[in-house]
């Protein structure tokens, strides 16, 4: 049996096809005629478009526009125009050919996004780097692995399953992946989940552990997957498909439905977003509203700072979208750690402490003040409602709302509408927000859980870092007990206290979150109906006796036990 991440949940049976790569070696040599090297690049690169272009519309047909632009997101990263001053420059100035620049530009900008102590941004580095082999290729003549004939029932075994890849699968013939590295948040898992691929990530040397035409059974929702299993286990892993196949078609008596308890308790089910056409997936899975829009996105990939119009194009669309339905925008969350050229920001030694965020919003205010603007105008649109991220102290709330007042006295003097009672919230990542929680729900319309970070904050784990990474999580006592502090000081004062980290999918946590009091659960878009059918299964008061044992718990391995029972 081994252990991996759970990148896409199902039941896979099938027998191994290992991708396997041909070794790229990339000529270390000197060109004398630079002009045909640019030459060269450029038709490379009008390749690369053509066939990524291709492959959007074909990944389009199957699982939909938004999971085919990751594949476009990738043609607009190689046409980045510094990314193609870069590898012009260093052609010029050092006589390198096109491929070498290529390769060396490429890597340096994924060894940069690999630095960022942020799940989702670190991302970026696969993608860079797959957009590097694809280039490299092209440019040295060498053709791409083909995977979309598979027979049926394949189980893909790969180092990495780049979204080149995954876009030439037919999702009728792949039983399941496993890969030797990506995480739940890496491309390849959110392309298989759209497929509905079961999918294991990051079991260390797979394509070393198994051969072509193995059997394998795997487990996408609890990470485990088994080489030539035994008769028992192949029967067992079937009953478990047929299962899990049953509570999938189960789940679609959820659609339309209110998000309610059994005893009758009413909540918000709403979902977080990373762009504005994001919104058609809520909308498609029944949100019932944006928990979290992650703002950072539209500041990303390019060469200057979204202008006021444009961001107000962004959060007016999406506040349009969800019809009055609540739509809650997080402010610039952006620092030290993620580096935007433009925004010039220093190295930090310790950037996961250090200046980003509301710290960086505040010492940059014509920045900060143009987002701010941006949505008071949106809000005269829809139900918008702004959150502060990084909060540590109430002068910083403070401060963002003196921001407001000011920018609401300039659009009452252009006559501009807005709501003049926008609700301004906090994120309440950090340990010193959970321990000022009852001052800041004096201050704060609304209160937002980001349990990623809160978890990370609280333990004092970097969660990139494979050593302590044991002690990253929510279940832990110290976890519990700074989400129930932060509820009920949210509860004292009357205010909605929400969820938007990923313990608000999390079916093990959602009975002790009803019990704390939690007002509304943000989910990506594919978690609504699961989490709903949870939350309708849930009685309060059963909920409380868990919650009164698991409280008793002081070690993380306890609060599992518990949980389990249940």
């Amino acid at each position: 049996m081994y252990k991996g991440i759970a990148g896409s949940e199902g039941i896979g049976i099938g027998k191994v096809v290992i991708v396997k790569e041909q070794e790229v070696v990339i000529p270390n040599e000197r060109v004398d005629d630079t002009d045909a090297e640019l030459k060269k690049l450029q038709e490379a690169i009008n390749v690369f478009v053509a066939k990524t272009e291709a492959m959007a519309e074909g990944m389009e047909k199957t699982v939909g526009k938004k999971d085919a632009d990751i594949l476009r997101g990738h043609i607009q990263m190689l046409q980045d125009p510094s990314i193609e001053e870069q590898i012009t420059a260093l052609i010029l100035s050092t006589n390198i050919s096109a491929t070498m620049a290529v390769d060396q530009v490429l890597e340096q900008t994924a060894q940069l996004f690999e630095q960022i102590p942020d799940e989702l941004l670190q991302q970026r580095a696969t993608d860079f780097r797959d957009i590097k082999l694809r280039m490299t290729k092209i440019l040295l003549g060498i053709e791409d692995v083909d995977i979309s004939n598979c027979p049926k029932n394949t189980i893909l075994v790969a180092s990495d399953l780049t979204p080149s890849m995954t876009a030439l699968i037919n999702p009728e013939n792949i039983a399941g992946i496993l890969t030797e590295v990506g995480g739940r948040t890496s491309h390849s898992a959110i392309l298989a989940r759209a497929m509905e691929i079961p999918a294991v990530l990051s079991i260390e040397n797979i394509c070393e552990l198994v051969k072509d035409g193995e059997l394998v059974v795997l487990d996408g929702t609890t990470g485990e997957a088994e080489v030539s299993p035994s008769e028992d286990t192949v029967k067992e892993y079937e009953e478990k498909y047929k299962k899990f196949m049953e509570e999938k078609a189960m789940l679609k008596e959820f659609a339309g439905k209110p998000t309610v308890t059994k005893d009758g308790v009413k909540l918000e089910l709403v979902c977080n977003i990373g762009k504005p056409k994001d919104i058609k997936k809520v909308i498609e899975c029944d949100g019932e509203g944006v928990g979290l829009f992650r703002t950072e996105f539209l500041f990303m990939d390019r060469d200057e700072m979204p202008t006021e119009q444009e961001q107000f194009e962004a959060y007016k669309e999406v506040a349009q979208a969800m019809k009055g339905k609540p739509v809650i925008i997080r402010t610039l969350d952006i620092g030290g750690d993620k580096d935007i050229p433009y925004m010039k920001m220093e190295p930090e030694d310790n950037p996961f402490m250090g200046f980003r965020a509301i710290r960086y919003c505040l010492e940059n205010t014509d920045l900060y003040k143009v987002q701010l603007r941006a949505l008071l105008r949106a809000s005269a649109f829809g139900n918008v409602k702004i959150m502060v991220p990084l909060v540590t102290c109430v002068d910083e709330l403070r401060q963002v709302k003196v921001l407001v007042k000011d920018l609401m006295k300039e659009l009452d003097a252009e006559g501009i509408e807005y709501n003049k009672n926008i609700p301004i919230g906090v994120m309440m990542e950090t340990s010193a927000a959970c321990l000022m929680a009852d001052a800041l729900a004096k201050e704060a319309a609304f209160f937002s859980i980001g349990t990623n970070d809160l978890t990370g904050y609280t333990m004092a784990v970097d969660r990139g870092n494979a050593k302590v990474a044991y002690l990253y999580s929510t279940y832990n006592p110290a976890v519990l007990r700074a989400i129930k502090m932060i509820i009920e000081a949210g509860k004292k004062e009357g205010i909605m206290v929400g969820m938007c980290g990923e313990a608000a999918a999390d079916t093990k946590l959602i009975p002790l979150l009803l019990s704390f009091g939690l007002d509304e659960f943000s989910v990506s878009a594919t978690s609504v109906l699961k989490t709903r059918k949870t939350i309708a299964g849930s009685d309060i008061n059963e909920c409380d006796k868990l919650a009164d044992s698991v409280m008793e718990c002081v070690t993380e391995s306890e609060v599992v036990e518990k949980l389990k029972e249940v």
